[in-house]
C-alpha cells in the first residue's frame, strides 16, 4: 500500500482518514498541530506515543525540504535558500523583508518547461512537479530558520504554477486554511507566463489572490523571440483570458514586464503596451532583467526604465518599477541551483 503524503492533506481529510484507519480522531488534531509547526518526521511529535508514531510511519510519509545552502544579502537582508528534496533534486526560495512584513517567493516545479530565454530556470530541463507539501515546507522552513511569521507568498520561483495546476490549487487551499498557515488569499500572488487554458480554470475558482502575468513584450513578434509559450498562446489569447479573469474575480491583474536593453524598452513599445492593456483592470510591474551567463540580454538603463514608466502612466496605465532585492546573492530564481548543479558535475 502506497504511503500517503500527510503534509498535503487538510485537517478534515486527516480526521476522516484516521477514523477510517481506526485511529482516534483527536490524534489527527495533535498531528496537524505538529505539521503546522513544520516538523519533518513523526519522531519530532513528542506528545504522541512511540507506538502510535510507528503506526503512523506505516501509513504516511513526509515530503519535506531541507536547507542545503543559504545566502544573505549584505545590502538589504534578502535571504536566498537552496532546498534539497527527498529524491536528490534542488529548488530555490527567497525571503524578502518589506515595511508590511515578510514575503516568501516559492518554487512550484523542479526545473521548468517554458524555456524563457532570459530566465536561469528556463535553461534547465524540467524534472518534476512539486507536491503541495513541498511548497508548504519552503515557507515553514524559512519561518523556523528566521523565527518569523511570513505574511505574504508569491508563487514566482522556479517553475510554472499553472503547469502544476492541481498541486498549486491544493497548496493554495492548505496555505490559506485557518487550520494551516492561515495566509489570506489577498496576500498571495501566482505568477504565470501565460498558460491560457488554466487561467480560465483559475478564474472560475474565484479565488481572491493576485494573478501576475509575465508578459515582457507588447506584440507577438517580440514575445516569440523570448518566450516559446507565445507560439502556443498569442498575446491576444492571453489578454482575452486576463480580461475574463479580472471580470470574473474582480481582482486586478499584475503584468510583469522585464526590461531588456534594446529589445522591448523603446518608447514605441511602451505606447503599444498601453494600447494593448487599455480597459483592463491591471497594474504593470517593470523589472530590470537579471543578467545570466547563458544569455546576451542586458537590463535596460535606469533612464530608459523611467521613461518607459512615464509613458505608461501618461497613457493611464498604473505602473511601478520593481525594486531589485538581493543583487549580491543572485536572488533571481534558478541561479543558485544552476551553480550547485554545475559544481556537482565537476
Amino acid at each position: 500500500m502506497a504511503l500517503k503524503d500527510i503534509k498535503s492533506m487538510t485537517l478534515s481529510e486527516l480526521c476522516a482518514d484516521f477514523t477510517d484507519n481506526s485511529i482516534e480522531k483527536y490524534r489527527a488534531k495533535q498531528v496537524y498541530e505538529w505539521i503546522k509547526k513544520g516538523v519533518s518526521s513523526f519522531d519530532e511529535m513528542t506528545n504522541i506515543s512511540l507506538t502510535m508514531r510507528e503506526v503512523l510511519k506505516r501509513k504516511y510519509i513526509f515530503y519535506d525540504v531541507q536547507i542545503e545552502k543559504k545566502l544573505v544579502s549584505r545590502k538589504d537582508g534578502t535571504v536566498k535558500y537552496l532546498f534539497g528534496l527527498f529524491d536528490g533534486g534542488f529548488i530555490e526560495s527567497v525571503l524578502m523583508k518589506y515595511k508590511y512584513g515578510y514575503c516568501v517567493c516559492i518554487s512550484t516545479q523542479v526545473g521548468c518547461k517554458m524555456g524563457c530565454v532570459f530566465c536561469a530556470t528556463g535553461k534547465d530541463r524540467f524534472l518534476r512537479n512539486l507536491y503541495p507539501s513541498e511548497m508548504i515546507s519552503q515557507i515553514q522552513k524559512i519561518q523556523n530558520d528566521n523565527n518569523i511569521k511570513v505574511s505574504r507568498v508569491v508563487m514566482m520561483g522556479m517553475g510554472e504554477p499553472l503547469d502544476n495546476y492541481d498541486n498549486s490549487l491544493r497548496f493554495l487551499k492548505l496555505v490559506s486554511s485557518e487550520d494551516g498557515l492561515n495566509i489570506g488569499m489577498r496576500h498571495i500572488s501566482l505568477s504565470t507566463c501565460g498558460v491560457v487554458d488554466k487561467i480560465y480554470l483559475l478564474a472560475r475558482e474565484k479565488l481572491q489572490l493576485t494573478l501576475s502575468v509575465s508578459l515582457h513584450a507588447p506584440n507577438d513578434e517580440l514575445r516569440n523571440k523570448i518566450m516559446p509559450i507565445n507560439r502556443k498562446w498569442s498575446i491576444g489569447d492571453i489578454i482575452k483570458a486576463c480580461r475574463y479573469y479580472a471580470e470574473n474575480t474582480g481582482r486586478r491583474i499584475s503584468f510583469e514586464y522585464a526590461m531588456i536593453d534594446g529589445l522591448n524598452d523603446k518608447k514605441e513599445n511602451a505606447l503599444e503596451l498601453s494600447r494593448l492593456l487599455k480597459g483592463i483592470l491591471c497594474h504593470v510591474n517593470l523589472i530590470p532583467v537579471n543578467s545570466i551567463d547563458e544569455s546576451s540580454f542586458k537590463k535596460s538603463t535606469t533612464n530608459k526604465i523611467r521613461e518607459f514608466c512615464d509613458v505608461l502612466i501618461d497613457n493611464g496605465v498604473n505602473t511601478t518599477i520593481r525594486r531589485t532585492l538581493g543583487p549580491d546573492i543572485n536572488a533571481s530564481c534558478g541561479q543558485l541551483r544552476q551553480r550547485i548543479m554545475v559544481e556537482k558535475e565537476q
